[in-house]
């Protein structure tokens, strides 16, 4: 039985990109700043606060855990209640953990703060959902591709900012970096983005299928985090995997059956969805992995045959052609959505990653070379984000827009900690006996491993148009019009269909 329709609101007046966009593009660097500043110091915090190596890693752990879990809900609040004072609680909720980690020498609230900056994971599938509603429609496949891409500039920048500021004072000021910029992105949200015209939408909030969403990615990303650890065969991490499949496999049964689902399963069955979610989360593993590995092979003594000697500054500026690689894309993704459709920098993107890691792992005797692979690989990053949101805007309505881009988010962070955990392994499983560190070997595979994923990704995009196509076959043999299989421009630049 179909709902009673909902009254039509008065249309809104669009905002020109020059008010909104920069505080949408703020908000989302503030949280990739946040989420990957401390990368490079998780050793020195060790020694700080007195912490076992294992337990250190909890502080990437917690921030990627409660990205994964707050994503998709926040997403999904915003649909329902409005964008705005959502993204405000987002951006609140990074700016708390900030606080609390300038003013804490506590290892257990470190972790707690982190937590909370985890609540910023809700910036990047809000600010997609106020751009698709508020800017011009010329402007909106730009906007959006900016903001995606926004999180391999930031990711970059944090590992550059940490690098400056360590070397000059504390670890303190790493943790002031993030409360600045978050108190500044909440201000320019707050002044510049206008209130939703339509704060009450239809649906319900679905709390079975949040703690039941939250639970399986819980169980899943602590046992990706905490494998290396633990032990990949040890009962903790396997139990922890099983409970994930259980539970991931009671949450799907679960939305199917509820009227207002959390996330409504047919619309991630949409090839032009999970296709795409399946590429975020492969890119994703390449992104995190590729920073992870780059970082510490610039930092290994040359004195062993490899390696630069490099500091944390050092390294962090190897990276910097990355961010800049994603800010080009940005411009660059957008062009290639409008002419040619999402499908082309997606690809492109994913082959530029492949090609990138593939070269590091042939030649890496100079700094020349990592600067080139990190440039290359940030420009297919950020073309690869930019392709992924008009994908899925494409596919779903602007109501579900929020969730849509969310669990595309949450992916992303599943891959990424994926990637770290299998980066980790690959290097810990082949090391030095006489000083521990890991062998030429091992960088080789690590980047090898990155290639293959980014191609992988590459490949994954023709999908969509071969099942699209399929599906379309069934209508148009019943003389119904069938939908087309690749994209086709709508009057909001983004592209619909799929």
């Amino acid at each position: 039985m179909s709902e009673a329709p909902q009254p039509a609101a008065t249309a809104p007046v669009q905002q020109g990109s020059g008010r909104v966009l920069p505080a949408l593009v703020l908000a989302m660097l503030a949280f990739s700043v946040v989420q990957t500043a401390v990368v490079p110091i998780l050793p020195s915090l060790a020694r700080e606060l007195h912490a076992t190596g294992s337990s250190i890693t909890w502080l990437m752990t917690a921030n990627l855990l409660a990205a994964a879990v707050l994503t998709p809900l926040l997403g999904r609040f915003g649909d329902l209640r409005g964008r705005k004072p959502v993204l405000l609680l987002s951006l609140a909720g990074l700016v708390a953990g900030s606080g609390i980690a300038v003013a804490t020498h506590s290892f257990g609230w470190l972790v707690v703060a982190r937590v909370l900056q985890g609540a910023g994971g809700g910036v990047l599938p809000l600010a997609i959902s106020i751009v698709r509603d508020e800017l011009p429609p010329r402007k909106v496949t730009g906007g959006v591709a900016l903001i995606s891409a926004s999180m391999g500039v930031g990711s970059g920048l944090g590992l550059v900012a940490t690098g400056l500021l360590i070397e000059h004072w504390s670890y303190k000021s790493i943790f002031w970096m993030g409360l600045a910029f978050g108190l500044v992105a909440l201000l320019l949200v707050a002044l510049r983005v206008p209130s939703d015209p339509v704060v009450d939408r239809a649906g319900g909030a679905d709390p079975l299928g949040a703690l039941t969403l939250a639970a399986w990615l819980s169980a899943l990303l602590v046992a990706v985090s905490q494998g290396n650890g633990w032990g990949w065969t040890s009962g903790r991490t396997l139990g922890l995997f099983a409970v994930a499949a259980v539970v991931a496999a009671a949450w799907v049964a679960l939305e199917l059956k509820v009227a207002h689902p959390l996330v409504d399963m047919s619309m991630m069955a949409r090839p032009a969805v999970a296709f795409t979610n399946l590429s975020g989360l492969l890119v994703g593993f390449g992104m995190y992995g590729s920073f992870m590995v780059i970082s510490d092979f610039a930092q290994t003594p040359a004195k062993v045959g490899y390696g630069f000697s490099a500091t944390v500054l050092h390294a962090g500026v190897m990276l910097l052609p990355s961010a800049l690689g994603s800010l080009v894309a940005a411009p660059v993704g957008a062009l290639l959505i409008a002419r040619r459709g999402p499908r082309l920098p997606l690809v492109l993107g994913a082959l530029l990653g492949a090609v990138a890691m593939g070269y590091l792992a042939l030649r890496h005797g100079r700094e020349g070379d990592v600067y080139t692979a990190s440039g290359l690989f940030g420009l297919g990053v950020g073309l690869a984000y930019a392709a992924m949101p008009a994908y899925i805007n494409g596919a779903v309505p602007a109501e579900q827009s929020g969730i849509a881009n969310g669990m595309n988010a949450v992916l992303r962070t599943v891959g990424g900690a994926i990637g770290t955990a299998v980066m980790g392994a690959v290097l810990t499983g082949d090391t030095i006996p006489a000083i521990g560190l890991p062998t030429l070997d091992a960088y080789r595979h690590a980047f090898w491993i990155t290639a293959v994923g980014c191609l992988v990704a590459a490949v994954v995009p023709f999908a969509i148009r071969r099942t699209a196509t399929a599906a379309s076959a069934a209508p148009a043999a019943a003389g119904a019009v069938p939908a087309a299989a690749e994209p086709a421009a709508s009057p909001e630049g983004v592209r619909t269909g799929a």
